[in-house]
């Protein structure tokens, strides 16, 4: 241990002629500590609602989808999906349309986006099995009793089909598409089709608009021939997303090109990603009053101090060393309060993961308690922060330590 260490622990422990000192060195410590929890529990419900939110994304999109420039569609499909098939880290393939359409259910009317898809298929590449609230997957024919016509099944996501109060299966349901409605003289495509179940992911934007018809029933509605708008795909493990999309691009050329489930919503996770730094860059300010708490105190030691700097001179200590002593003293109330806050923020947030102490509405969030989301780079990132700031503040203090003359520091009372 060298000396400078042991002076400024010394001066730590050391009472005071002025016990305000040791206070101002308690509040920088505790305010240290206050910042680094702070910090630590905001970014973890932060780092859990992003993954809350990425888990619901990547369970109703798939990981990858294949498109077609200008729209095109794909003609050849099927033989597109035999090639990405064989591909490493691929555990399924499933070809949608997509398409705006108005929905009419009884005398309710409104707008929704309608997605048709290989019913046999899609399990494969979202969780739409498991989101299904009542109902049935199959949307070939939907029959009900009496003489009324079988129709092709729909399912609709769950606030849309309160607002339509469509609630009963079997209940017959149009669907009218402006697809290619060129002219005045060219009708709208109109569809029946009878509920065949209703869905939840939990997220507002797909329950709200969002329904599923067969593929088969979706390239007549969109008169799409036999184009599909293009291919879903899920692979065994999320951190090849970008390798694989980079074969299939390579593979399958212009005019087709691949989007990743993050290019999909890249505004959604760049927004929660900036206003993750922004209230870190916040909550670093009561770090930073801790650190002006550490600046007075050491201020105030040197003052107090100024005899004894004087002697530690006159006895060979050089001003480097003296620096060093009084940054060291910093550091040690920094490290100590990032330490202690450290503590505190892993001990609440683990709590939080272990009792769900803190509950939401689950009517309003598509969660029932507050997430949690603990990541090591998180804690580093403010540990370092802290200490870092912890050792600014030691720069002036120290520095006018250090300038202090040997024989004028001896004779200051």
């Amino acid at each position: 241990m060298s000396y400078e260490f042991f002076i400024a622990k010394r001066y730590l422990k050391a009472k005071r002629k002025t016990g305000f000192i040791s206070l101002i060195t308690y509040i920088s410590i505790v305010g240290v500590a206050v910042g680094v929890a702070a910090l630590i529990i905001v970014l973890s419900v932060m780092n859990g609602f992003e993954k809350e939110v990425r888990s619901r994304i990547i369970g109703f999109d798939a990981h990858l989808r294949v498109r077609t420039y200008h729209n095109q569609g794909m003609v050849n499909y099927q033989e597109t999906m035999q090639k990405i098939e064989r591909l490493d880290h691929v555990v399924g393939v499933c070809p949608y349309i997509y398409g705006k359409v108005m929905i009419k259910v009884g005398k309710n009317v409104d707008g929704m986006i309608v997605k048709g898809t290989d019913m046999k298929r899609i399990t494969r590449v979202s969780d739409l099995g498991r989101n299904l609230v009542y109902g049935s997957l199959k949307l070939d024919s939907v029959s009900v009793e009496g003489s009324e016509p079988t129709l092709p099944g729909i399912l609709l996501g769950k606030n849309l089909a309160d607002r339509l109060l469509a609630f009963d299966i079997g209940q017959k349901v149009t669907l009218i598409s402006p697809s290619g409605v060129t002219n005045i003289f060219t009708l709208p495509s109109v569809k029946q089709f009878r509920l065949a179940g209703i869905f939840e992911t939990g997220m507002f934007e797909y329950d709200d608009a969002f329904g599923y018809i067969s593929i088969e029933s979706a390239q007549k509605l969109m008169r799409m021939g036999n184009k599909v708008s293009g291919l879903e795909i899920r692979l065994d493990d999320l951190s090849h997303v970008n390798s694989v999309a980079q074969r299939i691009n390579s593979m399958l050329g212009y005019p087709y090109y691949v989007l990743t489930w993050f290019d999909m919503h890249r505004n959604l996770f760049s927004w929660m990603q900036l206003e993750k730094w922004a209230m870190f860059i916040i909550l670093s300010l009561i770090i930073v009053v801790a650190a002006f708490n550490i600046v007075s105190s050491l201020i105030m030691v040197v003052m107090e101090k100024t005899r004894e700097i004087g002697i530690l001179k006159s006895m060979g200590a050089n001003s480097r060393s003296v620096m060093r002593i009084f940054m060291l003293e910093g550091l040690v109330v920094g490290g100590v309060g990032a330490i202690c806050g450290s503590i505190i923020g892993y001990l609440l947030c683990w709590s939080q993961q272990t009792y769900k102490f803190f509950s939401l509405p689950a009517d309003i969030y598509f969660i029932s308690s507050l997430p949690i989301a603990m990541e090591t780079t998180d804690f580093i990132m403010i540990v370092l922060a802290a200490i870092g700031l912890s050792f600014l503040a030691t720069l002036y203090p120290s520095h006018k330590a250090a300038n202090l003359e040997p024989v004028e520091a001896i004779r200051y009372e």
